[in-house]
C-alpha cells in the first residue's frame, strides 16, 4: 500500500517514532528499530490481510487489540507492543500455531532459518498444555516437480497462496476446505507448475514448503550466503547463492525493489543445477584434444595472429570487463574493426546513442507508478520474467492502462486494455503507424493510439528484436517524442534485449561502428556481416565469447558454412555444443557464481556480479584470460584483476568516469543517476551525433495498416497458399533446461503454432504432427493466433526455428507426416 504522504510523529513504547500517513503500523515501528513479529504479513504481496493475529498490538483509545500489519498510523498514536494484554496474546497465538505443528525440527530443511522457531522462543510459551495427538499427513506431497509441501507443518499464513493469486496471478494455489481440515493445493491435485513457483519455498515462514534441489542438502550452520546477480537472462535478479563445500547448492532472492521486488523466475532460481553438469567444458582444448593454458594461449596468439585484420569478434554472456577487454584486443591488438555483441542486425551508434539518451531512458521503478505501459514486440515472460511481475503489479496497484502490440499473443493480452498484432517483419510499419497515430494524424487514431495519447505517463518496454528492421528503432524514437516523455518524469524507453548483458557491452564498445561510451570508431561489420564476410573468404578468423551461433542466432545453415569456411575459430564457452565442436581452440568460461565483475541492467543500473563458488581446477578468470591472449599478441592491457578492468572500463566510458564499486554496492547504481550522466555523447554531441550518410528514415506508411482491436487479423495467405512465419524464444529453450536434471521436465519440443481458420483449411487439429519447411513439429492450434501467421520456438534442441530464418519475412507450408509418406 503506498503511504499517504505527509509525515507524522506516533509513540511506541515510549519512544517517538517519525512515519508517513497511511503506512501500515508495522513498517513505521521496523523503521524505529521496534520489532513485532508476523507470519502472514509481506509486504511484497501487497496489502495486508490480518491473517496470523501474531502482530497484535495495543494502541490508546483503542479498546481491543490491533494487527499492527493493517494498521494504518496516524499523528499522536500510541501504541504499547510489550503491555500483559499483548504478551498474553502473541503467546496464545504461538500456542495455537504449535497445536498441531510437528517439533521436527532436528530433521527439517527450514530449521535455523525458520521465523516459527525465533517467533516461538522469544514470544511463544515455552511449553505446551496439549497432549493430544497431533494431525498426521503424507510426507511430503508432491506440489509440483521442484516443490515439496509438508502439510502437518503448514500454520496457513496464506502467503502462497497469495502469491499464485496476486502476484504471479496464475490462481493455481488454493485454500482447499474448511476449519481445522483447510490446506494449500491445487484443483484436482493438479501439479502446479508456472515460471515463478520456486518464490513460494522462499516466503514461506515454516518448512511446509521446501525445494526438491535443496531438501537434506545443507544445514544453515555448514553453508555460506553470497549476494550475486543473475546473468541468465535480461532481468539481472538480484540473488544470494547458498554455498557448501565451495559449490552452490540453492539460489534464493536477495530483495532490491529498483530491480526485482525481491522475486526470482525459476530459470534463475534452479539453473545452477548446470554449473556441474557433465558437458561442462572444464580447461582449455585444442582439436587434437586436451591442452594446457599455454599450449591454448600460444595456438589462440598464432591462429589470431595470422589474420589479424581479417578476424572478427562476437560476445554473447559477457560481462563489461570482458567486453571491454575483448574489444580492445580485436581494434588494438589485431587491429580489426569487425566486432558486435547483438545475435542479429540493430541500428547504426547514432540511432543507439539516441534511444540511450538518460531524459528517454525510464527506469524499472517507473513501470510500478506509470499511467500507461506498451508492451511492444515482446513477450517479458518469455524475454524478461520479472518485469512480467512488475507490469502485472503496475496495472493490480496503480491501475495503469495496459496496451500490447506484438506479432505473437502474449501472457498479458488478458489484462490489456487494447491489443493490437503485426505481421512478421511489419513492425518497423506498425511503430511508424503507432507514433502518427499518437501524434494526432488524420483517420489513423487506433485504441493503442488513443490510450497512449491519453496517458500522463507513459513507459514502452520493448524488443530488441524488432530493432532488426530498418526504420523500427527510429520510428520507436517518433513515439517517444509523441508521448512527451523527454519532458515527462518516470516516463520512456525500457528495452528488453535479446541476451543478458546487452547495454553493457554497447556501452563498453563491443559494437561495429561505435567504441567505448558509444564513442564513433571505424566501421567494421556487424553479425550477419561477419558471417556472410567468413563465407566469402573476405575474413577467415573469428573469436565467439560467451556466443552460440549455431543454436541462437538467425539462419543457422548460413552459420554452419561460415564455421567451416573459416580457417581459424576460437570459441570461449562454458559447456560443449555444436559450435565449440567446429572451434580450433576452445577455452572455458566461468559461470556466474564463479565471476567477478560488472553487467549494466537495460535500464542503465551497474551492477556486481561477484565470486561465490569455487571454480573448476582447469578454468581461470576470464579476465585474466583475455588479458595473457592479449599480451602474447603483443598488447599490454595493464589489467591484471577485475579492479584494475573496472578501472579501465570506467575510465573509458565517460559516462561512467568516477564510479567506483563503493557507489555499486549490493544494490547498484545508474549511470544516469551520476554527475558524470552528463558526459553522455547524445544527439550531436562530442561523439558525434547521427550524420547524414548513418540516419534511417523510419518507413513511410503504406495502405497496408495492421489492424488495431482487441480480437485482430494479420497476414492474408492464399486459400492453399504458404504461411508467413513468426518465431520467439521460449523461456526454457536452451542448456539451462537441457543440461539439469530437475528441469528437464520442462524441456520444450519444437511447436508451429496456428489460428483455428488456418488449422480448419488445412485439416489439422492440436496434436498433429507435421513438418515445416523440413522441420517436425506438434501443431498446436490457438485460437489468439492471427489469421495466416504461424509460430515456431528459437532454441529448441530439436528442430530449432532459427534454422529457417533468413534475414527477412519466411514464408512456410505444413505437410502432415502422415502424408509425407504417401
Amino acid at each position: 500500500m503506498s503511504p499517504a504522504g505527509r509525515e507524522v510523529t506516533i509513540t511506541i513504547d515510549g519512544r517517538e517514532v517519525a512515519a508517513v500517513e497511511g503506512e501500515m503500523l508495522h513498517d513505521a515501528a521496523r523503521k524505529g528499530d521496534v520489532e513485532i513479529p508476523y507470519f502472514c504479513y509481506e509486504p511484497k504481496l501487497g496489502d495486508p490481510v490480518g491473517a496470523c493475529r501474531m502482530c497484535l498490538v495495543e494502541i490508546e483509545g483503542i479498546p481491543k487489540l490491533q494487527t499492527s500489519c493493517s494498521t494504518p498510523v496516524r499523528e499522536g498514536m500510541v501504541v504499547h507492543t510489550r503491555t500483559e494484554q499483548v504478551k498474553e496474546a502473541q503467546s496464545a497465538v504461538v500456542e495455537f500455531l504449535l497445536v498441531n505443528h510437528p517439533l521436527d525440527c532436528p530433521v527439517c530443511d527450514k530449521g535455523g532459518e525458520c521465523p516459527l522457531q525465533d517467533i516461538s522462543y522469544g514470544w511463544g510459551p515455552g511449553k505446551s498444555r496439549v497432549i493430544d495427538e497431533k494431525r498426521h499427513f503424507e510426507k511430503p506431497i508432491e506440489l509440483s516437480p521442484l516443490v515439496a509441501i509438508d502439510r502437518e507443518r503448514c500454520i496457513l499464513c496464506y502467503r502462497c497462496v497469495r502469491f499464485s493469486q496476486e502476484v504471479s496471478e496464475d490462481a493455481q494455489l488454493q485454500l482447499i476446505d474448511r476449519g481445522d481440515r483447510t490446506y494449500v493445493g491445487t484443483f484436482d491435485d493438479r501439479p502446479y507448475v508456472a515460471p515463478f513457483q520456486g518464490n513460494i519455498t522462499d516466503i514461506c515462514p515454516v518448512g511446509a514448503l521446501t525445494s526438491y534441489t535443496y531438501r537434506f542438502r545443507a544445514r544453515p550452520w555448514d553453508i555460506e550466503h553470497a549476494g550475486s546477480v543473475c546473468t541468465l537472462c535480461p532481468s539481472q535478479c538480484n540473488v544470494s547463492f547458498t554455498v557448501r563445500d565451495e559449490k552452490v547448492k540453492r539460489v534464493i532472492s536477495r530483495d532490491n525493489h529498483e530491480v526485482d521486488d525481491g522475486w526470482l523466475c525459476d530459470r534463475g532460481r534452479y539453473g545452477f543445477e548446470m554449473f556441474d553438469a557433465p558437458e561442462r567444458v572444464r580447461g582449455p582444448r585444442l582439436k587434437g584434444g586436451e591442452a594446457s593454458w599455454e599450449q591454448a594461449l600460444e595456438a589462440a596468439a598464432e591462429g589470431l595472429r595470422r589474420g589479424g585484420g581479417k578476424v572478427a569478434a562476437i560476445a554473447g554472456d559477457a560481462s563489461n570487463e570482458e567486453g571491454f577487454l575483448l574489444q580492445r584486443l580485436v581494434r588494438e591488438a589485431l587491429g580489426s574493426p569487425h566486432l558486435d555483441s547483438r545475435p542479429s542486425r540493430g541500428p547504426e551508434a547514432g540511432v543507439l546513442r539516441r534511444l540511450a539518451e538518460p531524459n528517454v531512458s525510464a527506469k524499472v521503478r517507473d513501470i510500478d507508478e506509470a499511467d500507461a505501459i506498451l508492451v511492444l514486440g515482446t513477450d517479458p515472460l518469455h524475454s524478461s520474467p520479472i518485469l512480467d511481475l512488475r507490469v502485472r503489479k503496475g496495472i493490480r496497484r496503480n491501475g495503469a492502462k495496459l496496451v500490447v502490440a506484438t506479432e505473437r499473443p502474449t501472457a498479458l493480452d488478458g489484462g490489456a486494455e487494447a491489443i493490437a498484432r503485426y505481421a512478421p517483419g511489419q513492425a518497423a510499419h506498425f511503430v511508424s503507424e503507432l507514433a502518427s497515430a499518437i501524434g494526432g494524424a488524420e483517420n489513423v487514431a487506433t485504441p493503442v493510439a488513443e490510450t497512449l495519447r491519453d496517458a500522463g505517463t507513459v513507459v514502452v518496454l520493448w524488443g530488441e528484436r524488432i530493432a532488426r528492421e530498418d526504420g523500427a528503432a527510429e520510428a520507436l524514437l517518433n513515439v517517444a517524442e509523441a508521448t512527451g516523455m523527454a519532458s515527462s518524469d518516470g516516463a520512456g524507453l525500457l528495452e528488453i534485449p535479446d541476451t543478458t548483458n546487452a547495454r553493457g557491452l554497447r556501452e563498453a564498445g563491443v559494437l561495429p561502428d561505435a567504441g567505448p561510451g558509444l564513442a564513433d570508431t571505424a566501421a567494421g561489420m556487424s553479425t550477419e556481416e561477419i558471417r556472410s564476410a567468413l563465407i566469402s573468404g573476405e575474413l577467415t578468423g573469428l573469436i565467439l565469447f560467451g556466443a552460440n551461433p549455431l543454436r541462437d542466432f538467425p539462419d543457422t545453415p548460413a552459420w554452419e558454412e561460415a564455421l567451416t569456411a573459416a580457417d581459424f575459430v576460437l570459441t570461449f564457452s562454458m559447456h560443449e555444443n555444436p559450435t565449440t565442436a567446429k572451434a580450433d581452440v576452445v577455452l572455458p568460461l566461468e559461470t556466474h557464481a564463479e565471476k567477478d565483475g560488472t553487467v549494466t541492467h537495460p535500464d542503465g543500473r551497474l551492477q556486481r556480479v561477484r565470486p561465490s563458488a569455487s571454480r573448476p581446477d582447469g578454468v581461470l578468470p576470464n579476465i585474466i584470460v583475455l588479458s595473457e591472449l592479449a599480451s602474447k599478441l603483443g598488447l599490454d592491457t595493464g589489467i591484471d584483476s577485475q579492479p584494475t578492468a573496472f578501472k579501465a572500463l570506467t575510465n573509458a566510458v565517460n559516462f561512467y568516469n568516477g564510479i567506483e564499486d563503493s557507489d555499486i554496492g549490493g544494490r547498484g547504481i545508474r549511470w544516469q543517476d551520476t554527475p558524470t550522466a552528463n558526459n553522455f555523447p547524445g544527439r550531436g554531441g562530442p561523439s558525434g551525433g547521427d550524420s547524414p550518410d548513418t540516419q534511417r528514415e523510419a518507413p513511410t506508411p503504406t495502405s497496408e495498416a495492421p489492424t488495431d482491436s482487441r480480437r485482430v487479423a494479420s497476414a492474408e495467405s492464399p486459400p492453399d497458399g504458404p504461411l508467413t512465419l513468426g518465431t520467439y524464444r521460449d523461456l526454457w529453450a536452451g542448456p539451462i533446461t537441457e543440461l539439469n536434471p530437475p528441469l528437464k521436465f520442462l524441456q520444450p519440443q519444437q511447436r508451429v503454432e496456428v489460428s483455428p481458420v488456418d488449422a480448419q483449411r488445412l485439416d489439422l487439429k492440436s496434436g498433429d504432427r507435421v513438418l515445416v519447411n523440413g522441420i517436425e513439429a506438434e501443431v498446436h492450434v490457438k485460437e489468439r493466433v492471427p489469421e495466416g501467421v504461424v509460430f515456431m520456438a528459437e532454441g529448441v534442441l530439436d528442430g530449432n526455428a532459427n534454422a529457417l530464418l533468413n534475414g527477412g519475412p519466411v514464408q512456410v507450408k505444413i505437410e502432415k507426416l502422415s502424408e509425407v509418406g504417401t
